[in-house]
């Protein structure tokens, strides 16, 4: 489809993914704190959101790995 955007997630990060937006869903619902997630799935998150934003057009930072 067009305007369509595709994204390839290795097993950790989808399962990282999943389980953020899960838990999120749930906490929301339940009016329950959110738990922080570890250093690992901080790390992976921040990488699918980089290249969800690179893949929507946004800008990126002065810090911004494909810019060095």
């Amino acid at each position: 489809m067009d305007g369509d955007i595709t994204l390839r997630l290795n097993r950790a990060t989808a399962e990282d993914l999943y389980a953020t937006l899960y838990e999120v869903g749930e906490h929301i619902a339940a009016g329950a704190p959110i738990s922080s997630p570890t250093r690992q799935e901080s790390e992976r998150l921040g990488r699918l959101l980089a290249d969800l934003g690179h893949s929507l057009g946004r800008k990126c930072t002065p810090y911004c790995e494909h810019l060095v």
